[in-house]
């Protein structure tokens, strides 16, 4: 098996450094390594090749994406990352097929077009909301979980064909309330879903 670990991390002055999502792909190359995975680690803060991604992205049989949320999406260099890499799998039909429709067959359905179905990717993502943001009856995320919070991240990789793992999220990471904690949450889910 092949994994590639995208760091989306960015760094804004004022704001901590990459420490816990950082340490968080650290942990997952260990335990997957452990597993027998090859393993690739892009760290998109750092710059990166396009064509290098695009060809990762192919090689990998497993996505595992590191980020923080950042105004309630994904950081901007990660963003760009998605842009730039995806397009390029777009355009060259290696990642998908249009967006699935054809005029000679109007029974495909829009998003259908991903080529990637042999893969599966998993979201990680770190967040100052505290988990109970995410609860029903919550006025601000109006009882959305975080995974309907993520949908343009999920929509992404699904649009692609690649298939969801159970995603992880760490809270409130600002206060840091029981970090101990959620690394061995973490750790466990990690072993247990991959």
């Amino acid at each position: 098996m092949k994994a590639l670990l995208i760091n989306g991390y960015e760094t804004y002055e004022g704001v901590r450094e990459n420490r816990l999502n950082r340490s968080l792909v650290e942990y997952t190359k260990e335990i997957l390594e452990s597993k027998g995975y090859e393993v690739k680690v892009t760290n998109v803060e750092k710059g990166y090749d396009v064509k290098d991604e695009h060809d990762k992205t192919l090689w990998a049989d497993v996505i595992f994406v590191q980020t923080p949320i950042y105004w309630f999406s994904a950081p901007a260099k990660f963003k760009e990352y998605i842009d730039k890499v995806y397009i390029m799998g777009y355009a060259l039909g290696t990642m998908s097929k249009g967006d699935g429709r054809t005029r000679s067959d109007p029974t495909k359905s829009y998003g259908e077009g991903g080529l990637l179905t042999d893969k599966k990717y998993m979201l990680s993502t770190t967040w100052n909301a505290p988990q109970q943001a995410f609860e029903k009856g919550n006025k601000f995320y109006e009882g959305m979980n975080t995974d309907q919070a993520l949908v343009a991240l999920h929509k992404t990789y699904q649009f692609l064909g690649i298939e969801k793992l159970p995603s992880f999220s760490i809270y409130d990471v600002f206060k840091e309330a029981d970090r101990e904690q959620d690394i061995v949450n973490f750790k466990k889910h990690i072993e247990d879903n991959f």
